[in-house]
C-alpha cells in the first residue's frame, strides 16, 4: 500500500526539479538573448579605430630581476570591424625606453677642450597582432583583446652636443634581439566627441582611451638597466638573457571612424 504513493512523490519531486531546470534554462537563455541584442545593436556605426597612447612597461618575473624599473614610451594601433560584428583585428605597436645613462667624454685626446656627451639607451619594441572584442555603440565601451607578435630588444649608444640631446652626431647598436610574444588584455572608452549626423556614411568619434595587457615573452639577450659602467679595465657591459614578461598600460585618444 505504501509503494504507490512512494513512487508518485517521488515523481512527483522530480517532475518539479525538471520545472525548475528548464525555467532556468529559459531565463538563462533570456538573459543571454537580452546580453547579445544589446551587444550586436547598432552595427552601422564606425568601421575602423586608431589611436595614440602614452604606454607604461613593467617587467615581471625573471625579466623584473635583470631590469629594476619600467619603461615609458609610446604606443598605437589600427583596427578594422568585421562587418556586422563586435570583432576587430589589426595592428599594435609600442616603443618603451627602460633605461638611459649619459656621461661626458672628451670628444678627442688631442682637443681636451671639448666634451660631448655618451648616451645609451636599452628600448624594447612590441609589435603584435590583436583580436578585439567591443561593442560599438555607446558612450562606454568596454573592450577585451587577445595579442600575437615579438619583443624587440635593443641598446644604442649615441654622441651628442653637452646641452642638446635631441640629435645624436653618431651612433651605434650595442646588442640587439627578438623574441616571441603573445598575451591578452581589457580596457575601456570614454566618448569625449562625436560628429554624427543623419544621412552620414562616415561618423567619427573621439575618446579617452585607457588599458592594460599580459604580455608574456619569450628569451632575449639584452643589456640591464644599468648596462654600461666604467671599470679598472675600461667599460664593462651588464648582460641579461630571460623570459620578457611585461605588463603594459596605456592611457591616451583613440579615434572611431
Amino acid at each position: 500500500m505504501r509503494l504507490f504513493p512512494s513512487i508518485n512523490g517521488e515523481r512527483e519531486a522530480c517532475d518539479r526539479r525538471e520545472g525548475g531546470v528548464v525555467k532556468t534554462r529559459r531565463y538563462a537563455g533570456a538573459f543571454l538573448l537580452a546580453f547579445f541584442s544589446i551587444w550586436l545593436r547598432g552595427y552601422s556605426g564606425e568601421r575602423f579605430q586608431a589611436g595614440v597612447h602614452f604606454a607604461l612597461g613593467m617587467p615581471q618575473g625573471e625579466f623584473q630581476t635583470n631590469v629594476d624599473r619600467a619603461g615609458f614610451g609610446g604606443s598605437g594601433f589600427f583596427v578594422t570591424r568585421f562587418k556586422g560584428s563586435p570583432f576587430s583585428a589589426g595592428v599594435s605597436l609600442s616603443v618603451l625606453v627602460y633605461g638611459s645613462e649619459t656621461r661626458a667624454e672628451l670628444l678627442s685626446l688631442s682637443i681636451p677642450e671639448v666634451q660631448v656627451d655618451v648616451t645609451t639607451r636599452n628600448y624594447i619594441l612590441t609589435s603584435h597582432f590583436v583580436f578585439r572584442a567591443q561593442p560599438q555603440e555607446g558612450g562606454f565601451r568596454p573592450y577585451g583583446e587577445v595579442l600575437v607578435g615579438f619583443h624587440y630588444l635593443w641598446t644604442e649608444t649615441g654622441i651628442y652636443d653637452q646641452g642638446r640631446s635631441n640629435e645624436s652626431i653618431v651612433s651605434s647598436v650595442d646588442l640587439n634581439d627578438l623574441a616571441w610574444s603573445f598575451g591578452a588584455g581589457c580596457g575601456v572608452m570614454i566618448k569625449v566627441y562625436e560628429n554624427r549626423k543623419e544621412g552620414k556614411r562616415n561618423p567619427f568619434a573621439l575618446f579617452v582611451d585607457l588599458g592594460a595587457r599580459y604580455l608574456k615573452g619569450g628569451k632575449a639577450e639584452y643589456l640591464c638597466g644599468r648596462s654600461i659602467r666604467q671599470g679598472n679595465e675600461g667599460l664593462i657591459h651588464d648582460y641579461g638573457m630571460s623570459y620578457t614578461d611585461l605588463i603594459a598600460a596605456r592611457l591616451g585618444l583613440s579615434f572611431a571612424f
